[in-house]
């Protein structure tokens, strides 16, 4: 956190630049503020590529008419952003806003502790909003200034007691790791909120489910068959290579799960043959890849360095893998740091691509309920209960750590093995 270069702030440069007027500023500063915002939630460095990702995605997003002489304002205080750029590098500034020194801090740091990706963007942008509460570089450093802060997510954000720890373990992560703290000592007592129900759907509405993705969403029906089979998540579902997936034993090892664990769940027979057809399908694009010269498929550090020709080969390869070829996330230039980046290979199927092809499913089979990709599990989970199995065997095919987090489907189960409560409203004599 030490200065080793000039910083510099857009903010501050274009409240002092002359030659606009006040109204020109003002609307400068919002649209510019809705370019950091959208750069910093999608980790895009800032420049040229990041300002043409926000004109697409945001000034452009379909369905929105923007007047001309808003295009041209905004055009021109983009211009102004990129010219600023310029300027910083020409004498050798750092150009980067504290949230964004400090979220670099904790990813560099994250990935020299091995943490996973996803903890490691958890953390950051934790990290990235405290310093924006912050302020300012020293107030950041104080342990005082975090406590206020994660009591103003405790007392004025009403979220979930797992989002409070989240915000907890993020900020002692920055304290221990970037801050050199060894100890961090927070003043601030989180708050215990209610158990939330899951979203189950019931048998009929999950078949409504995969008739409308066999409709619809064709490429999806057979995920979203294979994660309410083996009630995976959608990370493990879709992270699945071929190796992990044993036809003849029928069974389905997600590595690397929540909690970094492995673990084995139940293949259902019924998929067995379209699963042997997909697979037959991954060998195709495996061979064209391999043809093509592409790089091998992601893989983790420690086993890259282990098995180099792994990536390679077939066993490795995605059990659903993406239509196009892309640069991995792993490998993708983080803002303000420079990690190899440039891979060209194939990823996996796009989480969040699967799980909107899942809500679009759902509300065309006219369910009205938040289904997610999610929901499939819990309603995996919940059949299983209601069918007679124990919540021992429940808990082992989830991967759930604790027996009470398992324990919740009992409130959703219905009949014998769930809640089994028959309203008095249903007992002979009454309704009538």
């Amino acid at each position: 956190m030490s200065a080793v270069k000039t910083r510099c702030c857009w903010r501050n440069d274009l409240a002092t630049f002359r030659g606009m007027s006040d109204r020109e500023r003002v609307g400068f500063l919002l649209v510019l503020e809705w370019f950091e915002n959208f750069r910093m939630r999608h980790e895009l460095e800032a420049g040229k590529p990041a300002a043409r990702a926000f004109w697409r995605a945001e000034v452009l997003r379909e369905g929105c008419i923007r007047e001309e002489w808003q295009l041209q304002q905004w055009q021109a205080a983009v211009q102004w952003y990129l010219n600023w750029l310029e300027a910083c590098a020409e004498v050798g500034a750092d150009h980067r806003s504290l949230a964004e020194r400090v979220r670099a801090a904790v990813h560099s740091a994250g990935s020299r502790r091995g943490l996973a990706r996803r903890t490691k963007q958890c953390y950051g942008g934790w990290v990235a909003r405290y310093a924006v509460f912050a302020g300012e570089e020293r107030e950041v450093m104080r342990v005082a200034t975090a406590s206020r802060f994660l009591t103003s997510v405790v007392e004025d954000e009403d979220c979930a007691y797992s989002t409070q720890k989240q915000a907890l373990n993020a900020l002692a992560f920055f304290f221990k790791n970037v801050c050199g703290v060894e100890e961090p000592v927070f003043q601030v007592k989180l708050k215990k909120t209610g158990a939330r129900m899951p979203v189950v759907l019931s048998k009929t509405e999950t078949l409504q489910v995969f008739e409308k993705l066999d409709s619809a969403e064709g490429r999806y029906g057979l995920p979203a068959r294979l994660q309410y089979g083996a009630g995976l998540r959608l990370t493990e579902l879709v992270r699945l290579r071929i190796k992990d997936v044993d036809l003849a034993r029928g069974t389905v090892t997600v590595r690397c799960g929540k909690g970094d664990k492995d673990r084995v769940t139940v293949l259902p027979k019924s998929l067995r043959e379209d699963l042997a057809a997909q697979i037959d399908k991954a060998r195709e694009l495996w061979s064209r890849d391999r043809d093509a010269g592409l790089a091998g498929v992601w893989l983790p550090g420690a086993l890259a360095r282990k098995f180099s020709r792994a990536a390679e080969s077939f066993e490795w390869y995605w059990l659903f893998p993406a239509r196009q070829v892309s640069t991995d996330p792993s490998s993708r230039g983080y803002a303000g740091t420079s990690p190899e980046s440039g891979i060209t290979r194939r990823h996996h199927l796009h989480g969040k691509v699967y799980n909107e092809g899942i809500k679009r499913a759902a509300a065309a089979a006219g369910i009205e309920k938040q289904v997610t990709s999610h929901a499939l599990r819990h309603s995996f989970a919940t059949h299983l209960l209601e069918n007679g199995t124990d919540l021992r065997t429940i808990q082992e095919v989830l991967g759930h750590e604790d027996i009470t987090t398992t324990e919740i489907y009992l409130h959703v189960a219905t009949g014998a093995n769930g809640l089994g409560v028959v309203s008095p409203l249903d007992v002979a004599g009454v309704a009538a």
